[in-house]
C-alpha cells in the first residue's frame, strides 16, 4: 500500500473526509483502474474489459401500503467496504470477539477475525457480478453493482 493511498485511508477512518471524498482522491492519484491498463499498453479488447464497480446498490419498493409507498435507494461506495475492511483488521481481540457474540446472538455466524485485507479484492471483484432480484407481491429488492 503506498504511502499517499494509506493517508487517506487514515483521513477516512478519523472522520476528517467523507467516503466519496477518499473515493476521489483516490481517483485523482490512481485513476479509474482502466487508465493503468491502457498506459501499459493493454490491447485494445482488454481495454474494453468492463470497469470495477465503484457502488453497491439497495433498491426498496414496498407498495404494501396504500397511503404512501416505502421506497429506498441505498447507493454505498466500494471504497467504504474497503475501509472497513481494513478498519476490521485494527479491531482489539477483545473487542473483535464481543462484536463476533452480538452478531451470534443476532442470528449472524460471522466471523471478523476472518475478513482479511488481502482478500478484499477478491470479494470486491466478486461482487461486481452481484446481482439479486426479489419479488413479492408487494414488495420488490434489487441489490447490484455499479
Amino acid at each position: 500500500m503506498t504511502e499517499n493511498r494509506r493517508q487517506i485511508l487514515e483521513m477516512l477512518a478519523a472522520g476528517k473526509i467523507t467516503a466519496d471524498e477518499a473515493e476521489r482522491l483516490m481517483t485523482a492519484l490512481y485513476g479509474d483502474g482502466n487508465t493503468n491498463a491502457r498506459a501499459a499498453g493493454a490491447d485494445s479488447e482488454s481495454a474494453a474489459v468492463k470497469s470495477r464497480p465503484k457502488y453497491l446498490r439497495v433498491v426498496v419498493h414496498d407498495a404494501s401500503r396504500n397511503d404512501s409507498p416505502t421506497e429506498v435507494n441505498v447507493r454505498i461506495p466500494m471504497q467504504l467496504l474497503r475501509a472497513g475492511v481494513r478498519l476490521a483488521s485494527v479491531i482489539p481481540v477483545q473487542a473483535r470477539d464481543q462484536v463476533n457474540d452480538a452478531l451470534k446472538e443476532q442470528g449472524l455466524q460471522i466471523d471478523l477475525s476472518q475478513i482479511k485485507p488481502e482478500n478484499l479484492e477478491e470479494l470486491v471483484d466478486q461482487l461486481s457480478e452481484l446481482t439479486v432480484d426479489v419479488d413479492d407481491k408487494h414488495a420488490k429488492v434489487r441489490v447490484f453493482c455499479e
